[in-house]
């Protein structure tokens, strides 16, 4: 990709992260993956509890790796039974940082977020002390209509995909909103495996940079 491509790119973010600013989100730019873990290195202390949502983005990232090192308590979820990922989930209310990516986030200063278990938004809502977003120039998108159509079109069908989950979208690739001509935020198939089932805003925030979004220069996650 050109010098020129990466400058428009960097522009963009840079307009998201002012408006994240805005409504109290800390904001970082990162201009390539590999300094996405410094940062976030820079954000954690040695010791602390640490949760996470499954995220294609921090694996690219190499924070999955950086939490399993051992600096760190971390509620790993990786082949745990059902039983251990409920506790898991509830655990991670009471984390020091809970690590996730974002679905969409908004020019505007928004992050969009839709959930089948709901517990990653319940985390970004409340509970854990700090919240550390990472989130890649391809989920930046002008506006809420915007995100909701890159949920259906894009990160639905892809994480569907990515999870074995038996949906229409993960047959056709978007969500069936579309043929059927409704797109409202909600609509969508009643699959016992449907993954939309939460839809959260998180706009003005109370706790001033309780949530940290670092918004990277290059395409990463779903």
């Amino acid at each position: 990709m050109s010098d020129y491509s990466r400058e428009v790119y960097r522009l963009m973010l840079e307009r998201t992260a002012k408006n994240l600013e805005a409504n109290n989100m800390k904001c970082f730019i990162a201009d390539k993956k590999e300094d996405v873990l410094p940062i976030v290195k820079g954000l954690l202390f040695d010791g602390a509890t640490v949760a996470c949502g499954g995220s294609a983005t921090l694996d690219e990232c190499g924070i999955m790796e950086l939490l399993r090192s051992g600096a760190y308590g971390f509620f790993d979820r990786a082949g745990k039974s059902r039983e251990e990922l409920e506790t898991i989930y509830r655990a991670a209310f009471s984390a020091d940082f809970y690590l996730t990516s974002s679905n969409a986030v908004t020019e505007n200063g928004e992050l969009y977020n839709v959930d089948g278990n709901s517990n990653r938004v319940a985390a970004i809502c409340f509970g854990p002390k700090s919240v550390i977003v990472v989130a890649g120039r391809n989920k930046v998108v002008r506006d809420l209509d915007d995100a909701v159509v890159r949920v259906k079109r894009f990160a639905a069908p892809m994480n569907t995909a990515r999870l074995g989950c038996e949906t229409y979208c993960e047959k056709k690739g978007e969500c069936m909103a579309f043929a059927s001509g409704s797109t409202g935020m909600t609509d969508g198939c009643k699959s016992t495996g449907r993954i939309c089932c939460s839809f959260v805003v998180t706009a003005q925030q109370r706790i001033k940079d309780r949530i940290k979004v670092i918004l990277v220069n290059e395409e990463l996650g779903f």
